[in-house]
């Protein structure tokens, strides 16, 4: 029998109805098995990463500043080596510190790029570098805790919402 108004026969239409369907059944199909491999797309939240990267640059300038004045000047801190948390030399605690900042430095550019290694290493320098400055604390009080406020920030922007700055870097955004 011909349907009036296509002229095709009953038989036409309902093939050409099935050849249409198996291709949607096959993407729906496809769809469900797939992994759930995406990452998330950037939100609101994408500044606290930028903040903990550009944060980690800073701090890290700032933490090998502060083992530079550790090395040349000594009577800059308010407390003798013996009276630390952690009773050590000026000169050694100087170079750890010069070290720790490189390497902070080196993992801020790091999350600045979306690299994920740069997120669990910052996140393990910073849970560091906040317990080196609490066995600093006794010498520069005010300087050790601003420094351990910001790594508690840069912990949790990078362990929350780090995979952001990934997807971010892949979208070929500056």
């Amino acid at each position: 029998m011909e349907e009036p108004r296509y002229g095709r026969t009953q038989q036409q239409v309902s093939r050409e109805h099935v050849s249409e369907a198996v291709p949607q059944q096959r993407q729906a199909e496809r769809a469900e098995t797939a992994p759930a491999t995406r990452e998330p797309r950037p939100s609101g939240w994408l500044g606290w990463v930028m903040f903990a990267g550009i944060g980690m640059i800073i701090l890290g300038c700032f933490q090998a500043l502060m083992g530079l004045v550790g090395l040349l000047h000594r009577g800059f801190y308010i407390i003798t080596p013996n009276n630390l948390a952690v009773p050590v030399n000026f000169t050694a605690w100087g170079w750890f510190h010069i070290a720790i900042g490189v390497i902070v430095f080196l993992a801020g550019l790091a999350i600045m790029s979306g690299k994920t290694w740069g997120r669990v290493v910052g996140i393990t320098l910073a849970a560091i570098q906040a317990f080196v400055n609490f066995a600093w604390l006794p010498a520069y009080p005010i300087w050790s805790a601003i420094i351990i406020a910001f790594d508690v920030l840069v912990i949790y922007a990078l362990a929350v919402h780090g995979k952001e700055m990934k997807a971010f870097s892949r979208a070929g955004m500056p």
